[in-house]
């Protein structure tokens, strides 16, 4: 009840007429202040006007007024500067250290609007709490939501890059590479091909580039699948001689292989093993990797599906995995893997770039590739397209993703504008004439 009572306090979601204090006197919230989630008052820097005074300070949120003196406030300098005390019940008088009372104010929050509160948030078989009430919101609210949700995500996204890029001290192809290592991981792998890829450095494969042999033995050793392959065929002339190149490649480079990677396969489809997307990756470095140069000058969702449009030849042009080949060549990419390499990998970096150098066609760019390519076809959307949102493009699709995973997953529903325009509706009750 508490965190409701902030939330009403934040957002300005009580009754004029009540806003009076216990002894009579008219409040006017000029600003709420600042909300504090870590120790000491509950909002700090707010501005109240108290009857005929204005006051500058603190303000601190209790269910009942006693919870000051059970909390140890009165005994805290760090509470000195409370100007304004809001409770629900009113049963006890507070005072700061030097004795003077602290005006309190009585803001009842709706019974309703804490039941609405608790059935999205307590309700755990609810995947979308709100779901039954999305389509009674004007679409113009959903759709700016969605705008909003799938900036926010494209920016974490451009941060992590940025994140690599100071980390490298500003080697954007070694960026790009560790990058799409994370992203041929496809969310399940993304973690241990991100650990492959920072402990392989891309200049040491690079020395190698048109010897796929040799890079391919650098990246299956160092993601130590390589000795789980020769354990099972020992026979393999193709495991052997990937074994023979990276120990020459690990005396050479000083190489450390990744510890406990944490590859995971069960109940995976085999086009989505890592030994296939190691493959991949290595195709692309043995071939110049050529998407660490071209991948910054694509303008629009042809070129940037052309960065991965390639055959995988060899050992690997009819296999999942180490062992049996298949009956018939397998492509390397489908369109919609490479479409998921434009979302996570084209999209963030063009807008990483554009950001760090300033050149704002290229964020808009990254925004324009997300428009125009088709949604993800994944459980979160059809989960949301279910409850009635609309999902044209992989940036709608994006922003659902953040949604699920930032709002809905962790219960925030007070911080979702959609959970906000349900709960903000009569969140106080109002006092008896």
């Amino acid at each position: 009840m508490e965190k409701l009572m902030q939330y009403v306090w934040q957002h300005r979601l009580w009754l004029p007429s009540d806003m009076t204090t216990v002894d009579g006197q008219r409040v006017d919230v000029l600003d709420p202040g600042l909300l504090n989630t870590d120790a000491g008052p509950d909002f700090f820097n707010a501005k109240i006007r108290i009857g005929d005074r204005l006051w500058a300070g603190n303000v601190e949120i209790h269910v009942r007024a006693s919870d000051w003196h059970r909390h140890g406030h009165d005994h805290d300098a760090a509470y000195d500067t409370v100007v304004l005390h809001v409770v629900e019940h009113d049963d006890a008088r507070i005072c700061r250290r030097d004795g003077a009372e602290i005006p309190q104010l009585v803001m009842p929050c709706a019974a309703d609007f804490s039941k609405r509160y608790h059935e999205m948030v307590d309700n755990p078989l609810a995947e979308v709490p709100c779901a039954s009430q999305v389509l009674t919101l004007p679409k113009i609210y959903v759709s700016d939501w969605m705008s909003a949700l799938a900036f926010e995500r494209l920016y974490q996204k451009s941060e992590r890059v940025l994140q690599w890029v100071d980390r490298f001290k500003g080697d954007w192809p070694q960026t790009i590479y560790v990058t799409l290592a994370r992203a041929l991981g496809f969310g399940i792998n993304s973690d241990p091909f991100e650990r492959l890829a920072a402990a392989t450095p891309l200049r040491n494969l690079m020395r190698h580039r048109g010897e796929g042999g040799m890079v391919e033995a650098m990246l299956f050793g160092q993601s130590t699948l390589l000795d789980k392959a020769l354990a099972q065929y020992p026979d393999d002339p193709y495991v052997a001689a990937l074994k023979r190149d990276y120990d020459f490649a690990r005396a050479k480079y000083e190489l450390q292989p990744v510890r406990d990677p944490g590859w995971k396969m069960a109940r995976m489809r085999p086009q989505n093993f890592p030994h296939r997307r190691i493959a991949i990756l290595s195709a692309l470095i043995s071939g110049g990797f050529e998407v660490s140069y071209s991948l910054l000058g694509v303008n629009n969702a042809d070129e940037a599906r052309a960065l991965f449009d390639f055959p995988l030849t060899g050992y690997w042009a009819r296999r999942y995995s180490f062992g049996a080949p298949s009956a018939a060549r397998i492509n390397a990419l489908s369109r919609s893997s490479v479409d998921s390499l434009i979302i996570n990998v084209v999209a963030p970096v063009l807008h990483a770039y554009g950001c760090r150098t300033g050149h704002n066609r290229m964020t808009e760019r990254a925004v324009e590739l997300l428009q125009t390519i088709p949604p993800e076809d994944n459980s979160i959307v059809r989960l949301f397209t279910s409850a009635g949102i609309d999902c044209p493009d992989a940036f709608t699709s994006q922003a659902l993703v953040q949604l699920r995973r930032n709002y809905c997953q962790a219960r925030k529903c007070l911080y979702c504008r959609i959970g906000h325009r349900f709960l903000a509706q009569k969140a106080i009750r109002r006092r008896p004439e």
